[in-house]
């Protein structure tokens, strides 16, 4: 059955540093871009019948490097994180006095951006879905390419779950993952998996 593809970006120097990165437009970095390459002949089987992308550097420049030629679609960024925007949870945690701080469980507060809450990048992401699933329908797969927190939100929305279980699951930049369906039931199909490794 058809699948939904997820590509996260390559490396950055935030994901490396573990700095919350939403909204800021950052490069890849060169190991990022090494793993972006390698994401090339592991997407070479598929036939997408939908390739989407956020519009923020990091996940166009790795959409590139892996040969896909997708549309931008603005509901794939990031989450817009506000105040905690650059910030580490050690850092944050430190500031609040709160070692058990996580950004799934704590309200966002607005800095330079809005910040979002779990659940609005899930009304995003609920349209992501809308637009797939014509083309799954048709047997086709889909591409999406973006960010670790979407994609784990975009995830729980796929699986019916509240957009906090997406804390449930790491997603490792440059690696792949896949949705799909047993009979009916909507699935992770494979996750994390290295490029090298990557085949149907």
């Amino acid at each position: 059955m058809a699948q939904i593809v997820l590509i996260r970006h390559g490396e950055t120097q935030w994901s490396l540093s573990g700095q919350h990165t939403g909204r800021t437009d950052i490069p890849l970095t060169a190991a990022g871009e090494e793993r972006a390459d390698r994401l090339r002949p592991a997407l070479a089987a598929h036939d997408f019948g939908l390739e989407l992308c956020s519009p923020l550097l990091r996940a166009r420049d790795t959409a590139e490097r892996a040969g896909l030629d997708p549309e931008i679609d603005p509901d794939l960024l990031e989450w817009d994180y506000g105040a905690w925007e650059g910030r580490t949870t050690t850092s944050i945690r430190a500031d609040l006095g709160d070692p058990n701080w996580v950004i799934w469980n704590h309200p966002v507060p607005p800095g330079e951006t809005p910040g979002e809450q779990p659940e609005d990048v899930a009304v995003r992401v609920r349209r992501v879905l809308d637009r797939c699933q014509s083309v799954l329908d048709a047997g086709q797969d889909c591409a999406l390419v973006a960010h670790g927190h979407v994609l784990r939100i975009l995830t729980a929305t796929w699986l019916g779950l509240p957009a906090i279980d997406g804390r449930l699951w790491a997603l490792e930049a440059g690696f792949i993952s896949a949705l799909g369906f047993e009979r009916d039931q909507h699935v992770i199909d494979r996750w994390n998996v290295a490029p090298a490794e990557t085949g149907r």
